[in-house]
């Protein structure tokens, strides 16, 4: 067994927090491809606290699944905003070296048996009255973060729970500097927070919320985390007397989770989709997951052919019709395939990608943009890490609250602030992705790993709702179809559609391409993407890299 983490090395990365949780909220404008310096242990990247913890863990001979269930653990505390161990969910994909065994961990949150499609009534403007779907104890389901990690490290890591819980005990009780963008965030919340007792102990002081650079500590989740510690398991979560408390102070606040939802509750493990192009396998964690949509565009550009067309503006057009075409199609047809019937054989099929090719390239011969109705929303939030170990066993892992602070409430007692996973169901009765009983909502994280000659070689994702998909898929794009080093790869300016003709672009894309693109039907506009985070693997001289943007 690998040594564990002393307490000393869990304070000492805990304090880290300082210069590290100032930058959890924010996306970087530069684009940089420096060639990224090679780690002898591995490496963890997508938030530098848990980054750090990651790297202990690492040198201290832990495979890339210890390192990152510690990581993503300790950044459950320390980016309170973006998620936490009440988060709505997590997707996590896991490659062994040899390439093996390449598996996906679906933990995404579930809705209770008391969820209906007509659960959110509408306003005569169509929007939910309330916003009971979005903030509030409705807004939550069944968290799922801690089923995740926990299934994950039982199957694919070397440590025990109690050894990878300590740093995040450290950090919820010694606590970290806030940053500007978290204090914004809560003092923008303060409304809602003051409403219910959990919010008030834990965001309050007297009724005013923490300024940036205090300390903020959660002394009752560091309990909550050592209690679990102590049992080595968070099985007391989902079915027993926390699982209780949780279900008590829904109940008392109006929410509609049980007792026998938490016990009801599983983290899945279920074979990801794959994809071949280039000699590339690209794996990716299957619906409810975004690695659907991802997938439908990249054979879509497959069959376009589109590695082989020149940088220019009409690989770009082909490029935003594909991506317009998969959205659309996510928007209107997907959901959860266990509760709904699902195209998924279709939407992936080479025949429908041949069709959806053939009316790409008539309208880009005719300089016009595919008519296609869509109806975007913001969604934000999220943490993504991905690992590498010395032998190239690798892990991708997304956590989310959703939004800032998920659902706003805080369960009384546990320090335990929840995400607000029903909000990623559709309002509209009948649709695929409305909610019900036990169904899992379409949510926008998409892990992956791609395989070369059989072995692993690249982990990614990323984190910034909608935006998620389409920057992983850029990255993949670069690293699979083009064929550039990750640094690059990650460093590539990104598009952003919904399907709609509006378009986003980063302030790095061609001047010429942005000037033209409106003539042909787009609504250009320029803005930061997702933020990328990924490592990748070299099987021949043992070499491991990570990038971030």
């Amino acid at each position: 067994m690998p040594r564990p983490i002393t307490r000393r090395a869990a304070l000492r990365l805990s304090v880290t927090a300082a210069g590290a949780v100032a930058t959890t909220l924010t996306f970087p404008r530069v684009l940089r491809a420096a060639a990224a310096p090679a780690h002898p242990h591995g490496v963890v990247r997508g938030e530098p606290t848990a980054d750090k913890i990651g790297a202990e863990v690492l040198a201290s001979g832990g495979n890339a699944v210890d390192a990152v269930v510690a990581s993503a653990l300790a950044a459950a505390v320390c980016s309170p905003a973006m998620t936490g161990i009440g988060g709505y969910g997590t997707a996590i994909m896991i490659a062994s070296a040899d390439g093996k065994n390449v598996v996906a961990i679906d933990a995404n949150s579930a809705a209770p048996a008391a969820a209906s499609a007509d659960l959110f009534p509408l306003d005569a403007k169509g929007n939910v009255r309330g916003r009971v779907n979005d903030v509030g104890w409705l807004a939550a389901g069944v968290p799922g973060i801690l089923a995740g990690l926990q299934r994950a490290l039982d199957r694919h890591g070397t440590r025990s729970f109690r050894d990878s819980v300590q740093p995040a005990i450290a950090l919820a009780r010694d606590g970290f500097p806030l940053s500007a963008a978290i204090a914004t965030t809560i003092r923008n919340l303060t409304p809602t927070f003051s409403t219910h007792a959990g919010g008030r102990a834990l965001f309050l002081k007297n009724g005013a919320p923490p300024a940036a650079g205090e300390t903020f500590r959660n002394p009752e989740l560091a309990a909550l985390l050592t209690t679990l510690a102590q049992r080595n398991s968070v099985d007391s979560f989902y079915r027993g007397d926390i699982a209780q408390r949780i279900a008590d102070d829904f109940a008392k606040n109006g929410g509609i989770v049980t007792a026998a939802d938490l016990a009801a509750y599983r983290a899945h493990e279920v074979a990801p989709l794959r994809f071949t192009w280039q000699g590339s396998e690209v794996c990716t964690a299957p619906l409810t997951a975004g690695g659907f949509t991802m997938l439908q565009c990249l054979t879509t550009l497959r069959a376009l052919d589109w590695h082989r067309e020149p940088a220019g503006l009409a690989r770009t057009h082909a490029y935003l019709e594909a991506l317009r075409l998969a959205w659309s199609d996510r928007l209107a047809l997907l959901g959860d395939p266990a509760h709904a019937a699902i195209p998924q054989e279709k939407l992936l099929s080479d025949d429908y990608a041949r069709a959806c090719a053939d009316r790409i390239r008539h309208a880009v011969k005719s300089g016009t943009i595919l008519p296609q109705a869509a109806t975007p929303r913001p969604h934000g939030g999220t943490i993504h890490l991905s690992a590498v170990d010395r032998h190239g066993n690798m892990a991708a892992v997304t956590l989310t609250h959703g939004n800032g602070f998920g659902a706003g409430v805080t369960v009384d007692g546990l320090g335990l602030t929840l995400g607000h996973g029903m909000s990623r169901f559709e309002t509209k009765p009948g649709h695929a992705n409305a909610p019900g009983p036990g169904k899992r909502p379409l949510h926008n994280m998409c892990p992956s790993i791609v395989l070369r000659e059989g072995r692993p070689v690249l982990a990614v994702g990323g984190r910034g709702g909608r935006k998620i998909p389409n920057a992983t898929l850029e990255t993949l794009l670069q690293f699979v179809a083009l064929n550039r080093p990750l640094a690059a790869a990650v460093a590539a300016p990104r598009p952003h559609t919904e399907g709609t003709p509006a378009v986003e672009l980063e302030g790095a894309w061609p001047a010429t391409e942005r000037a033209a693109l409106p003539a042909l039907g787009y609504k250009i506009k320029t803005a930061v993407s997702a933020t990328v985070s990924a490592v990748s693997f070299d099987p021949r001289s043992g070499e491991s890299r990570a990038a971030m943007r």
